[in-house]
């Protein structure tokens, strides 16, 4: 059997990827050099797509067309692959959970430290982002072509677009999300398992753009109910934390230093 033709059987058998071990251990008799070349020749030919450092994906049918597999097709297979936990995130995780308005370009997966100590991918649809921990609780899963697929409830994508801001585009672009899925936030009892997974100052900012920006103030006082069950006291922080807050307006509710304009976009 041949590479090509071990390709081939795995794809009919339904298992869409593989790594450069899996390779190495089926044709133990191959160089190292043989294997990598032959894995270099497919992917020129637009059978295979190197999705990952060491880890391909099979290009079905449906996407051999433009030779590049969304992520989403083979997230979790990669992420099993790197034994770590993992979830889509930001606009990505919004998206699928109805806020279309603005397609991401990108790919947007959270998971755990450490981060690779060398150059991971040559994939640069894949946004990494970076926790201490997975909070579970508040991910959702869903069947996707190749298995199942996790990603950021509501609530946790909320905060993750204050919190990441600059891996999206900036405050204006998360309020324009939030805005689209305000209708669907639950913040109750956020204080017990929510907020330990993020810092009060997102809170503070997440509130403020519901509220004073949004116009949801009926969000945004359940929210602000649970940050005083939280924590009784929280000092005033800068709206954007990478502009000046000298002559800011100042928002006494939400304790937020007005130093910068959001605008959201027309839905």
């Amino acid at each position: 059997m041949t590479i090509r033709e071990w390709v081939r059987h795995r794809e009919i058998s339904g298992f869409p990827t593989f790594s450069v071990e899996e390779a190495r251990l089926t044709f133990p008799n191959y160089s190292e050099q043989v294997i990598r070349n032959e894995l270099f020749r497919l992917s020129s030919q637009g059978i295979l797509y190197p999705a990952y450092r060491g880890f391909y994906v099979i290009i079905p049918p449906q996407y051999a067309a433009k030779r590049i597999v969304p992520p989403i097709y083979y997230i979790d297979h990669l992420m099993s692959y790197l034994k770590k936990p993992y979830y889509i995130s930001l606009l990505n995780a919004a998206e699928i959970l109805g806020a279309a308005h603005q397609r991401p370009q990108r790919f947007s997966v959270t998971t755990i430290y450490p981060k690779p100590s060398v150059s991971s991918s040559k994939n640069n649809t894949l946004v990494w982002a970076y926790r201490k921990e997975i909070p579970s609780d508040f991910l959702l899963s869903k069947n996707s072509e190749t298995g199942v697929i996790h990603y950021s409830n509501v609530e946790l994508t909320s905060i993750d677009l204050v919190q990441y801001e600059q891996y999206i585009g900036g405050l204006s672009r998360a309020a324009t999300i939030l805005e689209e899925l305000a209708e669907k936030m639950d913040f109750r009892d956020a204080s017990k398992k929510l907020f330990v997974h993020t810092s009060i100052a997102t809170v503070q900012r997440l509130g403020y753009i519901l509220e004073e920006v949004l116009g949801r103030k009926d969000v945004a006082e359940v929210l602000y109910t649970e940050l005083l069950s939280y924590t009784k006291r929280f000092r005033y922080v800068p709206l954007s934390t990478d502009r000046p807050e000298k002559n800011a307006g100042k928002d006494t509710r939400w304790k937020v230093n007005i130093n910068s304009i959001i605008e959201t976009d027309e839905i």
